[in-house]
């Protein structure tokens, strides 16, 4: 007869868990009760209740890059503790079920540019549903247009131009993220970047942190996406977010996004005006590199530390984040990405991809096994990935030269590194 309460952000991944709680309080005779906040405001309100050590919530949905700031503040619990219990955690849990590196992007150190998964790592939180960075295009456009799906940033940044040229209709080329915000750089851009072999920041062998987007390689890259926008991109870019890019396209007003495989799910389905027309494809920037490296987002399950029953909080996330659950949800519900391996090799749900989302399936297969969190954890994220993306925006305005405005930045992230003792 225990109760637990959760917070959840309004989002699909929490629909088709509410949709299927009865079973859990049948199964266990436990109680769930929750609030559900939308996106704008909800990761404030998981800061208020975690920062005044609040126990009113036992577990909450989270983005893995929030652990971040959470683990390390005391504000949650690593799950290691439970997984690893046999006493406390089923047998057909399956741990290994999930995607290694999905999971792995879940666990930190705690070590500023510790690596992600190491053997040493504190699990902050369990991977429930995530995004893949890549294409979704609309077939007939791209058939009007003559364009074929691109294999390249060069083939990316001509694709968009000619579809930009050649639709009609007031249609541009190509949706990414624009917003003065971290959530600019961390789709479509860093996956492509990442593609390349370029990273954020460098950890030397002691362990001192600096910036590392002012190679080279990196400045030829930024040329081309700042090219891309210019040309290609929607008028007001620099506004753009989530759901502008996916409005865009679900209404015909943009030929292709290079932004999350689930965005363009969604898209393609509901009373969006391109619903039934949409077609996914993996992108791979480099022309070098073996395949996709998408950077992810994943949507977690957190335990709070301030939890006053934390083995019925454990056992509510085990059925979450379980086979059985995450099953109805791919199958039933739009609870996609599954971060289930076996989740992929079950038919049924591969069939529903096939049928109505075309080149979904094999966009993941050759993407999955390089998915993973491309940046360096370390707890100035937010700050210096926003402070990226302000200088993404005064490039694509042109205030500032590529090369200048990347060394400019270089040397701004240096000295706060260096503020904060981690440089």
């Amino acid at each position: 007869g225990k109760t637990i309460k959760l917070l959840l952000n309004k989002h699909p991944y929490a629909d088709a868990m509410i949709a299927n709680l009865e079973n859990f309080k049948k199964l266990t005779g436990m109680e769930v009760v929750y609030d559900v906040f939308p996106e704008d405001v909800y990761f404030d309100k998981v800061t208020a209740a975690l920062s005044a050590s609040s126990p009113e919530y036992d577990a909450f949905m989270t983005g893995a890059y929030m652990t971040w700031t959470y683990g390390p503040a005391g504000w949650i619990t690593d799950l290691n503790e439970w997984i690893k219990d046999p006493a406390k955690t089923n047998p057909k849990y399956a741990w290994d079920d999930f995607l290694p590196g999905v999971k792995n992007s879940c666990a930190w150190n705690g070590k500023p540019g510790g690596a992600l998964g190491s053997e040493d790592a504190k699990q902050w939180c369990i991977p429930w549903g995530f995004e893949q960075n890549n294409i979704t295009y609309n077939k007939a456009m791209f058939d009007k247009a003559g364009v074929k799906v691109p294999g390249s940033m060069d083939e990316m940044v001509a694709a968009a131009a000619k579809l930009t040229k050649d639709v009609g209709g007031g249609v541009y080329g190509i949706g990414v993220r624009g917003s003065r915000s971290w959530a600019t750089i961390h789709p479509g851009f860093l996956s492509a970047y990442a593609n390349f072999d370029q990273k954020d920041l460098n950890v030397s062998a002691d362990g001192k942190l600096s910036a590392a987007m002012n190679t080279a390689e990196s400045k030829a890259f930024h040329k081309q996406w700042v090219q891309m926008i210019q040309e290609s991109g929607p008028k007001d870019w620099s506004t753009y977010t989530w759901y502008q890019v996916g409005t865009d396209l679900g209404a015909g007003a943009s030929a292709m996004i290079f932004d999350a495989d689930i965005l363009g799910y969604f898209m393609n389905g509901g009373t969006n005006k391109m619903a039934g027309q949409l077609a996914f494809a993996g992108f791979k920037a480099n022309p070098a590199a073996k395949a996709p490296t998408p950077n992810i987002w994943i949507w977690s399950l957190s335990m709070s530390n301030f939890s006053k029953d934390k083995d019925a909080t454990w056992y509510f996330l085990q059925w979450a984040s379980g086979l059985d659950h995450c099953l109805f949800g791919a199958t039933k519900m739009d609870f996609v990405n599954p971060v289930r391996q076996s989740v992929w090799k079950d038919e049924v749900f591969r069939e529903k991809l096939n049928k109505s989302y075309p080149g979904y399936v094999e966009m993941f297969d050759a993407s999955a096994p390089g998915a993973s969190i491309k940046f360096t954890a370390q707890p100035l994220f937010f700050d210096l990935t926003t402070e990226w993306a302000a200088t993404l925006q005064k490039m694509v305005a042109k205030e500032v030269p590529i090369d200048e405005g990347l060394d400019k930045l270089a040397e701004s992230i240096n000295g706060q590194l260096k503020e904060a003792g981690l440089g």
